[in-house]
């Protein structure tokens, strides 16, 4: 039997050759493999750690990656992403190179292709005319899954997100299945890459228009996160964008690029480049309900001090003393730090809509402010719209990657609905997250619980799962 150093010592290894990293949950899995390709090469698991440590291992690291990689995508994966490609980032990039009349995209961890074609697929219908030139290049670690990109046949699964016309016009229906059609063959070529090795020629500076890279930051330990965003963000031409997943966010304000927002997606857009069409816009309003006229009242100044005394009586969970301490000083503004409290203090008091109506308020003051986002999911949740409180989730934690919370309802959200490999995934980054989590934030959207008892809650959500995120 292993001793418990030898997964860890696997973990590692593997983190020093791909840049990869693991989730606890993920011990049992290693340790398995581990003992599988040891008994394979005839080794002692400690000879076979020394070896795979000791000197390069090609054929190794490749069953590894092959026998480790997530495979799951399909065409058109996240609609609303490919929504946002094709009507805000193509035509301002095509806009962008009238001169050149060229469009070079890139698939980071693309996979079995699905991504790669998509992006051609894209390319091809926003094309002004023939003479443009248009190269899509995918890149993957794993061999096995490269060589199904560049058959070019797919199962129906595969096509389940397809409308009918796209896969009328670019697929042909044969062994039972369907091939990419060779007009968008052409146009796409894939390459094995390893992410955490340099690659001069892959991430030569501004050659790319677009560059997808979904869902692969959050299995990447975070030196090669920050070395890969930095490769993609140079490689972006001035005015490029850059889509990750949705797990995946730098925030609201990264280095070089700027937070775009468009068809209920986030993405980046490299600092530079033409005008752009359209900047940032708020969170999306048009299903919000008008705001109640109590929303507008004039709202009053609070001093100094009883922003902190509210806060203490909220720990207390004396709701109601809290809100007349809040509210008791007259009319005025109120600062946006103390308008949240006073939706928190809404929700908890049951005045729900008043809560609402202030969360949108704050939200529409400043579509930037994840906790703003964060209270109106948790009041939306509480009023059963919970499709658009993991909206705002999903917001609040895109615009600040290290807020735990709506992590966590993510993932609970998930589990309620049978969604253990989501649920594992988001619980798993709010268990990373939650040690750093700010006490005023535990305090205002924790309902009750302090850190420890999130954490134990959280754990135990994440065991429950069973399921590597």
């Amino acid at each position: 039997m292993s001793r418990p150093g030898r997964p860890g010592r696997f973990r590692e290894l593997l983190a020093k050759r791909l840049g990869w990293t693991f989730a606890d949950n993920d011990a049992r899995q290693l340790e398995d493999l581990l003992r599988d390709r040891a008994a394979q090469h005839g080794m002692h698991v400690e000879d076979y750690l020394t070896r795979l440590d000791a000197r390069p291992w090609e054929a190794e690291v490749t069953e590894l990656v092959e026998r480790l990689s997530i495979t799951e995508t399909y065409f058109f994966r996240h609609g609303e992403q490919f929504a946002a490609l094709r009507e805000d980032a193509l035509p301002e990039r095509i806009a962008a190179r009238s001169a050149q009349r060229t469009l070079r995209m890139l698939s980071v961890a693309c996979s079995s292709g699905e991504e790669a074609y998509s992006l051609a697929i894209a390319a091809r219908q926003a094309r002004p005319d023939p003479d443009w030139l248009i190269s899509v290049t995918g890149v993957d670690a794993n061999p096995q899954v490269l060589r199904k990109a560049e058959k070019a046949w797919y199962s129906t699964w595969s096509l389940r997100e397809t409308p009918d016309t796209v896969r009328r016009r670019w697929f042909r229906q044969a062994d039972s299945g369907y091939w990419v059609v060779d007009e968008i063959r052409r146009l796409v070529r894939f390459q094995r890459t390893n992410v955490a090795a340099p690659d001069d020629d892959l991430w030569r500076p501004e050659q790319y228009d677009v560059v997808f890279c979904r869902n692969l930051l959050m299995y990447l330990t975070p030196d090669v996160v920050s070395a890969l965003v930095e490769r993609m963000t140079r490689a972006l031409v001035p005015g490029g964008f850059l889509f990750l997943g949705h797990t995946d966010s730098l925030g609201s304000n990264p280095a070089g690029l700027e937070l775009r927002h468009s068809h209920h997606s986030f993405y980046y857009r490299r600092h530079g480049g033409p005008t752009p069409l359209q900047r940032i816009a708020p969170a999306p309003a048009a299903s919000s309900p008008p705001v109640p006229s109590y929303a507008v009242r004039p709202e009053p100044v609070v001093p100094e001090d009883v922003y902190p005394r509210a806060l203490d009586l909220l720990r207390q969970e004396r709701f109601t003393d809290a809100l007349e301490l809040l509210t008791a000083s007259g009319p005025g503004p109120l600062e946006p730090r103390d308008r949240l409290l006073h939706g928190v203090l809404l929700a908890h008091t049951g005045r729900l809509d008043e809560a609402v109506a202030l969360a949108r308020k704050l939200s529409d003051d400043n579509g930037l402010n994840p906790d703003a986002h964060q209270l109106l999911g948790l009041c939306l949740e509480d009023g059963s719209a919970v499709a658009e409180a993991i909206g705002q989730y999903r917001l609040a934690a895109y615009l600040d990657p290290g807020f735990a919370l709506p992590r966590m309802r993510l993932g609970q959200l998930a589990r309620r609905q049978g969604d253990d490999r989501t649920a594992a995934g988001e619980l798993e980054r709010a268990l990373d997250l939650l040690a750093q989590e700010d006490d005023r934030r535990i305090t205002l959207f924790g309902g009750g619980f302090g850190r420890i008892a999130l954490t134990v809650l959280c754990r135990s959500e994440l065991d429950a799962c069973a399921v590597r995120p």
